[in-house]
C-alpha cells in the first residue's frame, strides 16, 4: 500500500512538473509573439535603418490619387482598385499587380485554347468568348476577390482601432501633452494599420504639412467617415478654441454607439446578406465545377451561333443581379 502511494505521488509530481513547464514555455512564446506584434510596420522599417522619407514612400506607394468632382466611372474604378491594394497591405505596387493579372490572363487564355484544341473541339468565336471569360474570371476575378477580402478585414480592423486611438489621444491631452506628442504616442503604442497611419501623419507634420491636411489625407486614403469627423473636430477647435479632449471624448462615444448600431443592423440583415452571397457565388461555382468535370457540356453549346448572343446577355443579367443584390444588402448606418 505504501509503495503504491509513493508511485502515485511520483506520477502526480511528474505530471505537475510537465504541466507547469509547458505553461511557462507557452507563456514565454506568447509574450514574445505579442511583443513582436506590438511593433507596427513603420517602426519595423525604421529599425531596419530606413529614414522617414524612405518609409513614407514605401508605405504610400499605393496611395490613391485625389479624384476631381467630374471624374468618370473608369477613373473611380481605377482609384478604387488602388485604394483596395493599399488597404490590403500587399507588398506589390498596384501597377505591377495589374500587369501580373494581365499576363496571367494572356497565359491562361493560351493554355485553355491549347487544351481545347488538343481535345479536338472546333475553335470558333463562341469557344473563344467562353475561353476569354473563363481566363478573365481566374486572372482578374479571383485576385480581386482575395484582395477585397483582405482590404475589408484591415478596414474593419482600422474602424475598431480608431476609438481606442481617440481614447489614447484624449488621455494624452488631459495629461498636458501637445497634439504632436499625442500622435507620437499612438504611433509607438498601437499596432497596424492605425499605428503606421498615424506615423505617416507624424512624418508629414514633421516635414511641414498642416496637421488637418495630413489627417484629412489619412481619412481620404481609408475613406472613413469617423476620421473625417475627427479632422473636422480638430479644425473647428483650432479656429474657435475649446476643450479638445472633451470634444474627442464625445466623438469617441458617438463612434462606439454608431459601431454598436452597425453591428445590430448586420446581425438583423445577416440572412439577407448570406442569401445574396449564395445567389452571387452559386452560378460561378456551378459553372466552374461543371466545366472542370464535363467541359464538352459548354464547348458543344458554344458551337452554336446563338451562343454569341445568349452568353453575353447572360453575363449582363448576372452583373445586373450582382449590383442589385449588393445595393439591397448594403445598409448604411
Amino acid at each position: 500500500m505504501t509503495a503504491l502511494l509513493v508511485r502515485l505521488l511520483i506520477l502526480v509530481a511528474i505530471f505537475a512538473s510537465i504541466f507547469i513547464l509547458s505553461q511557462i514555455a507557452l507563456n514565454l512564446m506568447w509574450e514574445r509573439r505579442t511583443e513582436r506584434g506590438a511593433v507596427n510596420r513603420r517602426l519595423k522599417l525604421m529599425q531596419l535603418g530606413m529614414d522617414r522619407e524612405s518609409v513614407s514612400v514605401t508605405l504610400l506607394k499605393n496611395m490613391p490619387a485625389v479624384l476631381p468632382a467630374n471624374a468618370g466611372p473608369l477613373q473611380r474604378m481605377h482609384a478604387g482598385f488602388i485604394r483596395m491594394v493599399m488597404m490590403s497591405a500587399v507588398p506589390v505596387d498596384a501597377r505591377m499587380l495589374m500587369l501580373a493579372c494581365a499576363l496571367g490572363f494572356f497565359l491562361l487564355s493560351c493554355l485553355i485554347t491549347l487544351l481545347v484544341w488538343w481535345s479536338r473541339f472546333t475553335i470558333n468565336p463562341g469557344v473563344v468568348l467562353l475561353i476569354l471569360t473563363a481566363a478573365a474570371a481566374i486572372a482578374f476575378g479571383l485576385p480581386a476577390f482575395v484582395l477585397k477580402r483582405m482590404a475589408e478585414k484591415r478596414r474593419t480592423r482600422m474602424e475598431q482601432q480608431f476609438p481606442v486611438a481617440l481614447d489614447i489621444f484624449t488621455r494624452s491631452l488631459r495629461a498636458g501633452h501637445p497634439i504632436a506628442a499625442a500622435i507620437q504616442l499612438i504611433t509607438e503604442e498601437m499596432v497596424d494599420p492605425i499605428g503606421s497611419e498615424f506615423g505617416l501623419v507624424s512624418d508629414e507634420v514633421a516635414y511641414g504639412a498642416e496637421l488637418s491636411d495630413a489627417l484629412l489625407a489619412m481619412a481620404e486614403r481609408w475613406d472613413l467617415e469617423d476620421m473625417r469627423m475627427f479632422v473636422v473636430s480638430i479644425s473647428v477647435q483650432n479656429e474657435t478654441g475649446g476643450n479638445l479632449a472633451e470634444i474627442l471624448e464625445n466623438l469617441s462615444k458617438v463612434i462606439r454607439d454608431r459601431a454598436s448600431m452597425y453591428m445590430k443592423v448586420r446581425a438583423l440583415s445577416s440572412e439577407g446578406r448570406m442569401t445574396g452571397l449564395m445567389l452571387t457565388a452559386l452560378p460561378v461555382l456551378a459553372f466552374s465545377v461543371l466545366f472542370m468535370i464535363n467541359p464538352a457540356f459548354y464547348l458543344d453549346v458554344a458551337q452554336d451561333r446563338i451562343f454569341m448572343i445568349g452568353f453575353p446577355a447572360l453575363l449582363l443579367l448576372y452583373l445586373i443581379g450582382f449590383i442589385s443584390i449588393r445595393k439591397i444588402v448594403d445598409i448604411k448606418v
